[in-house]
C-alpha cells in the first residue's frame, strides 16, 4: 500500500541520518527557510533551535560523538503537509559524554513532527525521551 509522499522522505530522512549523511546530501532533505527545535532532554537540558546551516554543523558533530546509531520507525500519520512520527532511536558513542565512557548505548523515545514544503521540510520539533543508563551501557528499564 503506497504512503503519503511526505512520509516516505521523513522515513529516508531518518535513515540518511542514521548512515552519518551530511553536507549536500542532508541539505536535500530541506527546505532552505528549514527551522529544526529540538526540546528539553538529557542533551540538550534548555533545548536548541536551529536553522539549516546549524543543522548540518550539528550533523558534523554528531558524526564525531556518535559511532553508529539506528532509528527504528515505530508509527507514522500525515494530514497535508504534516507528518507526525513516533521513533525509537538507539546510537553508540564514539567519545566519552557527561561520564559515560565510549561505547555506551543510548537509547531515546522520540516524537518528531515535521512540516513540509514543496516536498522537503520546513520545521522539524523534536521531543526527546532518553532511557536513564546505567554505567555498564546498557540503558536501564
Amino acid at each position: 500500500m503506497p504512503q503519503h509522499p511526505d512520509v516516505e522522505v521523513a522515513v529516508r530522512y531518518h535513515e540518511a541520518v542514521a548512515r552519518g549523511a551530511t553536507g549536500e546530501e542532508l541539505a536535500s532533505f530541506f527546505h532552505e527557510e528549514a527551522v529544526q527545535q529540538e526540546f528539553p532532554n538529557l542533551l540538550f537540558p534548555d533545548g536548541v533551535r536551529r536553522d539549516l546551516p546549524a543543522v548540518l554543523q550539528a550533523a558534523e558533530r554528531g558524526r564525531e560523538a556518535v559511532d553508529r546509531q539506528r532509528f527504528e520507525v515505530r508509527d507514522a500519520v500525515a494530514s497535508g503537509d504534516r507528518v507526525a512520527m513516533e521513533v525509537t532511536w538507539t546510537g553508540t558513542l564514539a567519545v566519552p559524554l557527561g561520564g559515560l565512557p565510549a561505547g555506551h548505548v543510548l537509547r531515546a523515545h522520540i516524537a518528531v513532527f515535521l512540516e513540509f514544503r514543496d516536498g522537503r521540510i520546513l520545521a522539524q520539533r523534536n521531543y526527546d525521551c532518553y532511557e536513564r543508563p546505567d554505567r555498564t551501557g546498557t540503558p536501564v528499564r
